[in-house]
């Protein structure tokens, strides 16, 4: 090791000296960057480690103003580093700087730790270009004899840089690839924007989060969108799972404010918010503005709460506050209160009755255990009450033969199956194997479709008491309006207990649309 170097008994001290020759173009090695990744998280002084230092010294970023500048952390980047656990889960609000927090961090271990592998994950094309640009930027701003020397790339295309040297890696993806990071063993595993991450990108976490062993470090964060999908799912089970939650709010960016004017008169609601986090006047008009441009969106875009944030959705099909309040009611000493009896696949919130005819709504999927799942929704025929719920992962000959025995359980229930993609071999099953013969075929049309969804709609208004299933509700909270008017699950969620219920509802009384 060259004389003034680190020596591991010494490293806050030597650290300055190895930094001051590695700026004055001396040579490096290996054994330096490999001794420092060991002590990263060690305090030089109070607010300062190893790896602030490091981040300080050898990272330039761009700042708001488009100027090149070394990495400081701003408030809302150090106050995730305060509490910065092995697995993190990050909710937050717009523009505070978390992914060029999370890659400045990586990027430092990647560099200081021989051997790792970190991949960023982004949700789609633009973002992960975005992602590699700032990380591209650290490559391209090391001092020279770093970036000379051990730090030398082998390659850097549009998402990848190696450093041969290190034997180290970083790739940023994208969550639609199914085979991100198959088949490789990541350190460092950074997932951007979670909850905008399609479909399919549930099939991508699994891949992504068997491939780092245990002690490898995981970060999952995102703006809120709607109170379901993957993102929703590990925010609320992070104590289960190990993860630390942190929660970034809008005034935490100093630059969300108007200076010099003053605020008037204050709400009840705007004075809470000054009382509970001292808010000044600048941050109460910044806003006021706030939620005149960005309307009923602005809890969910410039999250202030962990709760209302997931809640809020202007494009909401279904009344959230209705659904919200209902959920409330069903929580578990309710639920147990009503001798709701769970006989998986089937939960049974009402026995059926003597004498009471009942309507059984089918939603058929595939059967394949990553896809959509099948459900049906058991309700009375006169009011409408929802009395049992059968969801899972079948083929449509299994489904047909469970729906036939619910359907035998409830009277010989009317089934109405939905014709539309695997619903046409459900029938064939349900009259050839199953022996069931109570049963008509759906099509939901683009024709029919939006009255269903209103029927369903204007009943989870009026007569919400009518519904016993929380998943049920859940998916509700996350049935949207897309951009061209039409109506389905957020991307990460699903809705096939929504269509299977409006199903049911919209065929209780022999509505048109029913044929044989």
């Amino acid at each position: 090791m060259k004389k003034g170097l680190v020596v591991e008994v010494a490293v806050p001290q030597s650290i300055y000296r190895f930094l001051e020759e590695v700026q004055a173009n001396e040579k490096d090695n290996l054994a330096v960057l490999a001794v420092l990744g060991k002590y990263l998280d060690l305090e030089i002084r109070k607010n300062l480690s190893v790896r602030v230092l490091l981040m300080a010294s050898l990272l330039k970023i761009r700042d708001k103003k488009g100027e090149l500048v070394p990495f400081v952390p701003n408030k809302a980047q150090k106050k995730i580093a305060e509490n910065w656990g092995q697995h993190n889960i990050i909710l937050k609000a717009r523009q505070l700087g978390m992914s060029t927090y999370v890659a400045a961090r990586f990027f430092i271990d990647t560099i200081t730790r021989p051997g790792s592998l970190t991949v960023q994950v982004a949700h789609d094309q633009r973002a992960a270009e975005s992602i590699f640009r700032i990380v591209h930027r650290f490559q391209e701003n090391l001092p020279e004899a770093l970036r000379n020397g051990v730090l030398k790339t082998s390659r850097a295309n549009m998402r990848q840089l190696v450093w041969p040297a290190l034997d180290s890696e970083y790739r940023v993806e994208t969550a639609g690839d199914a085979n991100a990071g198959r088949g490789c063993t990541i350190r460092n595993l950074h997932c951007s924007e979670m909850a905008m991450w399609p479909r399919d990108g549930a099939e991508a976490m699994a891949s992504l989060r068997a491939a780092v062993p245990p002690g490898g470090q995981i970060v999952m964060e995102s703006t809120p969108n709607g109170a379901g999908g993957g993102f929703y799912d590990e925010w609320q089970r992070a104590e289960e799972t190990g993860f630390v939650r942190h929660f970034l709010p809008w005034f935490l960016e100093d630059a969300y404010r108007i200076p010099g004017v003053a605020a008037g008169e204050v709400s009840e609601e705007e004075q809470a918010l000054i009382e509970k986090h001292g808010l000044d006047d600048e941050q109460i008009v910044y806003r006021r503005i706030l939620r005149a441009n960005n309307g009923v969106k602005t809890p969910q875009e410039y999250a202030e709460d962990p709760e209302s944030c997931f809640l809020a959705s202007g494009d909401c099909v279904f009344d959230t506050d209705s659904i919200q309040k209902r959920l409330k009611e069903l929580e578990p000493s309710a639920m147990a209160e009503r001798k709701m009896m769970r006989k998986p696949p089937v939960t049974e919130f009402l026995p059926p009755r003597p004498g009471k005819k009942y309507v059984i709504g089918v939603d058929p999927a595939g059967g394949g255990v990553k896809g959509d799942y099948a459900c049906a929704e058991v309700i009375e025929q006169s009011t409408g009450l929802q009395c049992a719920e059968l969801h899972g992962h079948f083929t449509p000959r299994e489904l047909a033969i469970k729906i036939a025995e619910l359907g035998k359980s409830y009277n010989q229930a009317r089934l109405v199956v939905e014709r539309n993609s695997m619903g046409m071999a459900v029938e064939h099953s349900l009259r050839d194997v199953a022996h069931y013969d109570n049963f008509e075929g759906f099509t939901t049309t683009a024709g029919n479709r939006p009255g269903m969804i209103e029927n369903l709609s204007n009943m989870l208004i009026s007569d919400t008491h009518l519904f016993a299933s929380p998943a049920l509700l859940r998916e509700c909270r996350t049935f949207v309006r897309q951009s061209d008017g039409s109506a389905r699950a957020s991307n990460g969620s699903h809705d096939d207990t929504v269509m299977a219920m409006a199903i049911a509802q919209y065929n209780r009384r022999g509505r048109a649309g029913v044929h044989n």
